[in-house]
């Protein structure tokens, strides 16, 4: 069996590759997993990553509890390898970053609206699974990412039940801060960061996490995510600050809180804390206004498939991203259209996707190829993308996400 290891990377002739490989797949790209460590977190080891390979980086890079899918981003991790967070297209004989190829065909790819307004893709997914809760954290906004040469992160969370087989340690969400939480507590809290635990959460409320459900989540709110598996469309950025300083016994360094804000400003407490979105932490409807029930398009159960809503709603009136989970019975085949390119993964089952094989494996070796990640042209998608079942006793199930703007029809929060 072919590795990924088998295959040699080239930069050379992409535009051509890719169009030939286009043509021969009716507009769709077949990609390699592309595995992302944490070193402040554990493994939840629902990755389907074989055991002996969680620490495949190294035991100094942390356990690898992330996947990445469709990304042209790169992890923003200490000590990272090159092409840590990218996406590999698999050819015959080698290997092409998607990235590169996103740059060589432009709106060819990705559709002229996005590569006009941001010349990348400029969104990605991934899974992160995990043993017990993050550190409770935000990500900055365009404003203050900027300061930096950086970009904020929007993001969003779906928790797909094949993944959540069991929920681990603490399947429950810190978001926000409790109505009537003052700056000067949240200032004692950063003060302390060194005594110990820090007791940030104590002004947070959690949120026990349902399976099948999710969370759209501005920049600049605080939240520890949970220990269910978790598939998440973002913004592609990587930025972040954790303000809490102890996670189940776990130190959390100081620069982990000041990663993403301009050196002036590693101490200063007072501008630490300005880059919360105050209303929004302490809004008294968080979950009213943040959390994602998944909405069923078309009346399809009859012709034996259903697609629905997992993704949905805007930020500061944009549509950052969308996804979208389609079930399709043993032995249905259907046309899906869409609207603009998309990445796309199995979460259950076989079948084919146009002429490309789709099958999710059971387990993965740390360097194996797979038959469920693919990328599909935003031409693919309008013309429309023949899925079909091929097995007689299970579901066909997949996730795909979406760019800006794409799904103006798609539901919104309010």
């Amino acid at each position: 069996m072919k590795k990924i290891t088998d295959l040699k990377v080239t930069d050379k002739n992409v535009q051509q590759c890719m169009e030939q490989e286009l043509e021969k797949n009716n507009g769709l790209l077949r990609l390699a997993p592309c595995w992302v460590p944490r070193s402040f977190l554990q493994p939840g080891k629902r990755l389907k990553l074989h055991p002996d390979d969680l620490y495949a980086f190294g035991l100094d890079r942390g356990g690898i509890d992330e996947r990445w899918f469709a990304s042209t981003t790169e992890a923003a991790n200490e000590n990272r390898e090159a092409d840590e967070g990218l996406s590999y297209i698999v050819l015959d004989d080698s290997r092409i970053l998607l990235k590169d190829a996103v740059e060589a065909l432009g709106a060819e790819l990705i559709g002229e609206s996005i590569w006009s307004k941001y010349s990348r893709w400029p969104v990605y997914s991934k899974f992160f699974d995990n043993m017990g809760p993050i550190p409770f954290h935000m990500h900055q906004n365009d404003e203050q990412s900027a300061l930096l040469g950086l970009q904020g992160k929007p993001e969003s969370y779906y928790f797909p039940p094949q993944q959540n087989n069991v929920g681990n340690n603490f399947p429950y969400t810190f978001f926000g801060l409790i109505p009537g939480t003052t700056k000067d507590q949240l200032y004692k809290c950063l003060l302390n960061w060194n005594r110990g635990d820090n007791g940030i959460l104590n002004l947070s409320q959690a949120y026990r996490l349902e399976v099948g459900t999710g969370w759209l989540l501005p920049p600049c709110i605080l939240h520890a995510p949970g220990s269910l598996l978790t598939y998440e469309p973002q913004w592609g950025s990587d930025v972040f600050g954790m303000y809490q300083s102890l996670v189940e016994g776990r130190a959390v360094d100081w620069s982990l809180l000041v990663k993403d804000v301009p050196s002036a400003h590693h101490q200063d407490i007072d501008y630490i804390i300005e880059q919360l979105d105050w209303g929004a932490n302490v809004n008294p409807n968080f979950k009213r206004d943040h959390f994602l029930q998944p909405i069923s398009i078309g009346d399809t159960a009859n012709e034996g498939y259903v697609d629905k809503w997992v993704v949905y709603g805007k930020v500061k009136e944009a549509q950052p991203f969308t996804a979208k989970e389609l079930t399709i019975s043993p032995g249905t085949k259907c046309i899906i259209h869409d609207n603009g390119a998309y990445g796309l993964y199995v979460t259950q089952g076989e079948g084919k996707m146009n002429n490309l094989n789709l099958n999710c494996p059971k387990l993965i070796r740390f360097h194996d190829l797979t038959e469920d990640e693919v990328f599909c042209s935003e031409q693919a998608a309008k013309r429309g993308v023949v899925f079909e079942n091929t097995s007689t006793t299970e579901d066909l199930v997949t996730l795909r996400y979406f760019g800006p703007e794409v799904n103006p029809t798609a539901p919104t929060k309010k």
